[in-house]
């Protein structure tokens, strides 16, 4: 993969994140009916939102401002994150925590970003000969 494709992708993801991150955190009422939950009768779910609003932006600012070593372990960690997110959104849909249509959505979501977080990874370099 090209270097403009990693770069497509990281910056691709880092705009999902930094826009589902400050919906969560700035609007979480907003996403909380998105999701098919009313926040009046469930206040807590706000104060969780807001938990994970913050932490993705923050993950997405990683995209946009970390380089080598640290931007490939941000990737890397960007993957087991998105898994346990496309994981956590499937279960709630399964076990109908969630309604079927918004789980469904929120599994896609963190599946194209576990995609996206894979793209952006270099390649391994080729060994050089000895």
């Amino acid at each position: 993969m090209t270097k403009n494709r990693r770069d497509y992708a990281r910056y691709t993801l880092a705009a999902i994140r930094l826009f589902n991150g400050a919906a969560a955190l700035l609007a979480p009422r907003v996403m909380l009916r998105r999701l098919g939950t009313d926040p009046d009768l469930n206040p807590a779910a706000i104060y969780a939102l807001r938990l994970f609003g913050i932490r993705t932006v923050l993950i997405g600012l990683d995209l946009l401002r970390l380089e080598g070593d640290d931007l490939e372990q941000a990737l890397r960690t960007g993957v087991l994150i998105h898994t346990s997110d496309a994981l956590t959104a499937a279960s709630a849909g399964v076990h109908r925590r969630l309604p079927a249509q918004a789980a469904a959505m929120a599994t896609a979501i963190s599946s194209l970003n576990i995609l996206l977080a894979l793209a952006a990874l270099p390649g391994k370099p080729p060994d050089k000969p000895a």
